[in-house]
């Protein structure tokens, strides 16, 4: 049972009232029951609860405050929704559309559930009443058609309905169909069915608040819709209300803008607009070169052309913009999107970018995410038709901004380290977070060596092949095309992946963590400063944090390529939701140190020291130790490597067979498929070479595992035969990283089996063209035998 329907029970009526509909609230903040203000504010909100059904009688003098951004729409607590007659029908307008209409009520009546206040309104009424008036009209003329087969009257059945008619037999329908949908979680509903006069007659209007006031005190969702039986909409007289005699209200011409003038007179945070469209376009979304507007202010009028009204419907897109703007102008949110997409209100509330926002603010008027893309393709094609010492000049540039400017780099990153320190951010990402001197001029240099390596990325010949004589086909490098990395913590990734994404010619979107936004933004000014002089500034831009992932993993129109970098569960979530757009990396870094029989002890003490403690929050840090049976028997081995550890301020787990041989000793390790990314390990034992390899290929991740032996052969075998991205002899877990492979950075480390594996550099960032030239010549002339096929492979330096 609610709070709000246990105090109405004890029969304290302006309570919860006044919770579930004050206006006296401050529009966005909401004190929560059992906070140590709740009995102040509870006597505060009962002092006021006289004054409720009063402020539900007419709009207010003072125009309260929308929302401003998408981000905020979560806190929305008094909901319209309105669905518009193409939602509620189906295309093939046989009935309704129980599906979609079964889950915009699972929507709803969840919200209500969690204490948010609903109100419907439908459309759907008439359209749904012609429906079924047209089977029985249609049975009742079979036998008029059977006596005259000319008689055409069948085909034009669907117009020799009255409307109101079909209103009187849809309405009902409609209303059994929500009840029987809400009461599946145990929601009760109330039709209300209003006219025009019912506003601007005060009376009627006043019991009309009245009831709905009621009907939310009770925890009863309201379903509104015109009374079409009576007066339908087209047939509306074309006045103005006014309620107050002081502000005009807006014209009920359908139920577009009697959901505004309800959303206004009630004080909804949100008012969405459901129809069968996916927002404003700025012309006919049929035509060429529409485009779907995410956000619209007033001053966006002039830019729209509305195309024809709905086919089911009465109010066309023109009515609800102007429903929209007089419902934002007195301070309530609007959001008109597309019914029929799959949990459409869910994605709004969750900020989705979803439909077209209404909003007065500039925040949400920046460049959209979409056109920052379309930007980065653009800045792309531009970088390509660089020469290479063109690009190789802007990553030099970058580098030698990243040591001039350290002391504005050092600033802004102190202030990320400021902020994540109060809020209590891990010690290991804290390590991530912080720039040095040291770091930026590790940087630098590894960025020269991008520079200096870029002289043979893109436009390089692959393969040359004569087919024919005068026919030559040739394989060229080019960029894949416009990335997007999503990056958490580190802020130095931001420069490597952007000399990475200039070196190889491709557009780049960065979305960084918040914890380094201040130091992400001014390494960004740095990089689009080395773009200027090339004329592809916009190639690369840091996508602001307001713009949620799931929109971004959205864009395969604009997006080639997505990289993530982070913890597991980041990589994992972007995987998982990415369903259109390939996405490049590894969702755990679960790496292997296997010491053989035969290895050098001291030199495994060494390497399992580096690769578990360095930086053991690194995706290339060990996790597993597997050690051969025979060390445990015949050596001191297996003491020494846990004292070690245990020196190192390692925890210690031991795998299952392990645990099974020792008296005692560490504890077993719950799993040993588990990516601990701190001082801690687990430990198992292993019979012989194949048994090792077995182990690493069923609990590992494919990431870079390591053998420790003096036995050639027995290297080999392992790096032959284990399966990851990097396999090591006699070297630490640790050198699987970019830079240390040379390659200047990394944008990630790739554990895929298509593409690039391990650590990915430049070309990484890569793919193919075929390029083919020839003098006249058609493939039927190989077919008639009057050309002949030579394929020849020439050189690729030619």
């Amino acid at each position: 049972m609610s709070f709000l329907r246990a105090v109405h029970q004890t029969g304290a009526m302006a309570l919860p009232l006044v919770l579930r509909f004050g206006h006296h609230l401050p529009k966005r903040h909401f004190s929560i029951v059992g906070s140590p203000n709740v009995s102040a504010y509870l006597s505060q909100q009962a002092n006021k609860a006289k004054n409720v059904n009063r402020t539900l009688h007419g709009i207010h003098e003072r125009k309260q405050a929308a929302f401003h951004e998408r981000s905020q729409l979560k806190y929305a607590r008094r909901l319209v929704v309105k669905l518009g007659s193409a939602v509620i029908t189906r295309e093939d307008e046989h009935g309704l559309a129980l599906g979609r209409l079964a889950s915009i009520v699972e929507q709803v009546a969840e919200y209500h559930v969690e204490g948010r206040e609903c109100i419907m309104v439908t459309s759907g009424a008439v359209a749904f009443g012609k429906q079924k008036l047209t089977q029985e009209l249609l049975m009742s003329l079979s036998m008029r058609e059977t006596l005259s087969p000319t008689d055409h009257t069948r085909q034009d059945a669907g117009t020799l309905l009255e409307p109101r008619a079909a209103a009187a037999v849809g309405q009902s329908g409609l209303m059994s169909l929500y009840d029987a949908m809400f009461a599946q979680y145990g929601i009760k509903i109330a039709q209300v069915l209003v006219t025009e006069p019912d506003f601007y007659n005060e009376e009627t209007r006043k019991n009309l608040f009245s009831t709905l006031s009621e009907l939310i005190s009770l925890n009863i969702v309201p379903i509104i819709n015109t009374n079409d039986a009576v007066v339908p909409p087209m047939f509306i007289v074309d006045q103005e209300v006014s309620a107050t005699g002081k502000k005009r209200g807006i014209r009920i011409k359908d139920n577009d803008s009697l959901a505004a003038l309800l959303a206004a007179e009630i004080h909804a945070d949100l008012l969405i607009l459901m129809s069968d469209v996916d927002g404003i376009y700025n012309k006919p979304p049929w035509e060429d070169g529409a485009r779907l507007m995410h956000t619209y202010s007033a001053g966006d009028k002039n830019l729209i052309k509305f195309g024809e009204k709905s086919k089911v419907g009465t109010g066309g897109m023109n009515s609800k913009v102007m429903a929209a703007t007089w419902a934002l102008d007195r301070g309530v949110s609007v959001v008109i999107c597309n019914g029929t997409q799959d949990k459409a209100i869910k994605s709004i509330l969750t900020g989705r970018k979803v439909g077209t926002f209404f909003t007065e603010s500039d925040t949400e008027k920046a460049t959209p995410v979409e056109q920052i893309a379309e930007n980065a393709r653009n800045g792309s094609r531009v970088l390509q038709n660089l020469t290479a010492s063109e690009r190789a000049q802007a990553v030099n540039t970058l580098a030698d901004l990243l040591v001039s400017r350290q002391s504005q780099i050092m600033e802004a990153n102190a202030k990320d380290l400021e902020e994540a320190k109060k809020s209590g951010l891990a010690k290991p990402l804290l390590s991530r977070l912080s720039l040095t001197p040291a770091k930026l001029e590790s940087l630098a240099k590894g960025l020269k060596q991008i520079a200096d390596d870029s002289h043979r990325n893109v436009g390089r010949v692959v393969k040359r092949t004569k087919l024919a004589d005068g026919l030559e086909l040739k394989q060229v490098t080019v960029p894949i095309g416009v990335l997007l990395v999503i990056f958490e913590s580190r802020p130095d990734s931001l420069p490597q992946v952007a000399a990475l994404a200039m070196a190889s010619g491709n557009g780049l979107l960065l979305k960084g963590g918040k914890e380094a936004a201040h130091s992400n933004r001014a390494l960004m000014e740095l990089v689009k400063e080395s773009l200027t002089a090339t004329g592809a500034a916009n190639a690369i831009s840091l996508v602001s944090t307001r713009e949620e992932i799931s929109d971004l993993l959205s864009m395969d129109e604009h997006i080639d390529l997505i990289i993530p970098r982070g913890s597991s569960e980041l990589v994992r979530s972007i995987q998982e939701k990415a369903q259109h757009i390939p996405v490049m990396g590894h969702a755990e870094g679960i790496c292997h140190v296997y010491v053989d029989r035969e290895a050098d002890l001291d030199k495994a003490l060494k390497i399992i020291r580096d690769s578990k403690c360095d930086y053991p929050a690194a995706c290339n840090a060990m996790e597993t130790l597997l050690i051969h049976e025979d060390l445990l028997q015949n050596s001191s081995f297996f003491t020494d490597v846990c004292n070690m550890l245990k020196r190192e301020g390692v925890k210690i787990n031991s795998g299952p067979k392990l645990n099974q041989l020792l008296t005692f000793g560490p504890p077993q390790a719950k799993s040993l498929k588990f990516e601990y990314g701190a001082l801690e390990c687990s430990i198992e034992v292993v019979k012989n070479l194949e048994e090792a390899i077995d182990h690493v290929h069923t609990y590992g991740s494919g990431h870079t595992d390591v053998i420790v032996t003096e036995n050639p052969s027995s290297a080999s075998y392992f790096q032959s035969n284990v399966d990851s991205a990097c396999v090591f002899h006699n070297a630490s877990s640790r050198f699987a990283d970019g830079f240390r492979f040379g390659l200047g950075a990394e944008v990630g480390i790739s554990t895929a089996r298509i593409h690039a594996r391990g650590p990915v550099g430049v070309e990484g960032l890569l793919t193919t063209k075929w390029i083919l030239s020839g003098v006249d010549h058609t493939a039927s002339e190989f077919t008639d035998g009057s050309r002949a096929w030579l394929h020849q492979q020439l050189p690729t330096d030619a």
